[in-house]
């Protein structure tokens, strides 16, 4: 028998009574009831402490011409909602295989991307047609479309196309599709509790499903980037604009050359990143159109925010460009003419823009996306795994 260190202790001082007197078991010590609760077993949820999803921004993303962009309006996130998208996020059963989670193509710690060109699939080989989209400040799009190619009208739709793909996490329409995907989380006792948490009865649905992905997607914000500590500085709700032409004071010199650079039009000196990608999100302005990286290209692609550009290399839908140095050559000198090109690359003749960078002007536009960066979330629960080792 394995004793416990109490019982132990207990046993060994009533042997060593020495009174002649048969020894007497010392009575066990009280032990604490196992959990019913499957949640509690297998997560490390508490229902009763939830994490805070709705944390407030800082002011300068509370501009009305920020706001207006938020599409979580009319979908608010709630902590409870957020919650049940971080559990199915993590979850590997949401692939037909148990071996594929949304967190491993969209590694909080590389800025919900991937290092891969292409990620693996569900079955270990097979690899996905598209890189993976960084998904911070999502919530910032509202342009028509998410995915690359802007097929998914919603967040909520987009959430429950990679469960459906057949490399991706597997459950096709030859798997039985959505509906098998419900069967499988039917038996999985932490999802009763969760769904009746969040939605006050345990039915597992698509529609639920999708919105509450849609909602932790939506929780993902980024505001600190040494951009955002430097800009916060200089912002002034009365001048909402004035902080655009500022130095920033947590940037270098080279740093603060690329935030201008990045800031100003062609044809007042700059490269005109921010036509599209627009401060203080950095996500993609809603008519904005392709980028010219192919001749002829007729797909209007979209783009993620910038923010956390830097965590992880593989840039553009197909992941062609492995360092930022690359992609700044590219807007430089080679973007392609083509029917779906956005207007603000192109010449008044119509031909592509040519930049005409210095390799210093190259090197400060760089540094400055570095900026745009935070240090890995490995310390905030909201971006880890909610699932206990040994489940």
């Amino acid at each position: 028998m394995r004793l416990t260190p109490g019982i132990l202790v207990g046993s060994l001082l009533i042997g060593c009574a020495g009174d002649g007197t048969s020894p007497v078991s010392a009575p066990p010590p009280p032990t604490e009831a196992p959990s019913t609760s499957a949640l509690v077993r297998l997560t490390t949820i508490d229902l009763a402490r939830l994490d805070d999803y709705t944390r407030a921004l800082p002011g300068y993303y509370l501009t009305p011409n920020v706001t207006r962009l938020d599409n979580a309006s009319g979908r608010p996130i709630t902590d409870a909602g957020a919650t049940l998208g971080r559990v199915l996020f993590f979850d590997r059963h949401l692939s037909i295989n148990d071996r594929i989670a949304c967190a491993d193509c969209h590694d909080a710690t590389l800025g919900f991307s991937d290092t891969a060109r292409f990620s693996v699939g569900h079955d270990g080989a097979s690899r996905t047609a598209a890189h993976s989209m960084r998904l911070g400040n999502a919530r910032w799009y509202d342009g028509a479309g998410f995915f690359w190619d802007r097929r998914a009208p919603t967040l909520e739709a987009q959430a429950l196309e990679p469960i459906q793909h057949p490399v991706e996490m597997g459950f096709d329409a030859a798997h039985g599709g959505l509906g098998a995907l419900i069967a499988k989380l039917d038996t999985l006792p932490y999802y009763a509790e969760l769904f009746t948490f969040v939605y006050g009865d345990a039915t597992i649905t698509s529609e639920r499903i999708g919105a509450a992905l849609a909602q932790y997607v939506r929780s993902i914000t980024s505001t600190g980037s040494r951009w955002d500590a430097g800009y916060a500085t200089t912002w002034d709700v009365a001048l909402p604009d004035a902080g655009l032409s500022r130095p920033l004071p947590t940037l270098t010199a080279e740093e603060n050359r690329g935030w201008q650079l990045f800031l100003l039009p062609p044809g007042q000196g700059g490269a005109g990143c921010a036509g599209c990608h627009v401060p203080p999100t950095f996500s993609l302005a809603a008519n904005s159109r392709s980028n010219g990286l192919d001749a002829g290209e007729t797909t209007i692609f979209k783009s993620p925010s910038l923010k956390n550009v830097a965590a992880a290399g593989g840039y553009m839908h197909d992941g062609r460009f492995a360092t930022l140095e690359q992609v700044v050559a590219f807007y430089d000198t080679g973007i392609q003419a083509g029917p779906a090109l956005d207007q603000r690359l192109r010449r008044p003749d119509g031909q592509p823009v040519r930049l005409g960078l210095s390799a210093a002007d190259r090197a400060a536009l760089v540094a400055f996306l570095g900026t745009l960066t935070e240090s890995a979330p490995s310390g905030d629960s909201r971006f880890t795994s909610p699932f206990r080792e040994d489940s």
